[in-house]
């Protein structure tokens, strides 16, 4: 029974490498290295710094390399409360940030892709002023983390569609 098993599971892994299938971010060929020649250039404001910090993490940007991409943005963000006490105060707010994005190829000077990346984060208030102002920073460094993971994928499925994740920029 167990070699039955590993029969089998040597055969898919032979039917695997027959069918062309490349990582998405495989070192040679993947579509990191179209990532990490973004440049992200930021708005105005705290949501836009925090956005842009994240980008850069998760774009893993090669900043001794030439930037082959500008990755430009806007941010519109809100904030809703929900749930009131007794004293008529929020128990908690919704942060909603969306960030519409436009990717520009540096050689060309065109529009290659754009993009709107959607998040809604909540967190709890609190009485004290200060606590109410860490919590809400806290929640727009979520929402900045979430969207930067959004825009990457975003940016890879484009990549990985235009067929550039197999060859070498």
């Amino acid at each position: 029974m167990r070699a039955l098993a590993i029969l089998l599971l040597c055969a898919a892994a032979l039917g695997l490498s027959a069918c062309g299938f490349t990582p998405l971010y495989a070192e040679n060929g993947g579509v990191g290295l179209h990532l990490q020649g973004v440049e992200v250039i930021a708005p105005e404001g705290r949501a836009g710094f925090l956005v842009r910090q994240q980008l850069e993490d998760e774009l893993d940007r090669d900043r001794a390399g030439a930037s082959r991409y500008r990755l430009t943005y806007t941010t519109n963000e809100a904030r809703f409360p929900r749930g009131l006490r007794v004293n008529e105060i929020a128990s908690e707010y919704e942060l909603d940030l969306t960030v519409d994005y436009q990717l520009t190829d540096l050689s060309t000077g065109q529009v290659v892709y754009r993009g709107t990346a959607p998040t809604h984060i909540s967190y709890a208030s609190a009485d004290a002023p200060y606590a109410g102002i860490a919590a809400q920073q806290e929640g727009q460094e979520r929402a900045a983390a979430q969207v930067a993971i959004l825009i990457r994928l975003d940016l890879a499925r484009y990549f990985a569609r235009q067929g550039q994740g197999s060859a070498r920029p």
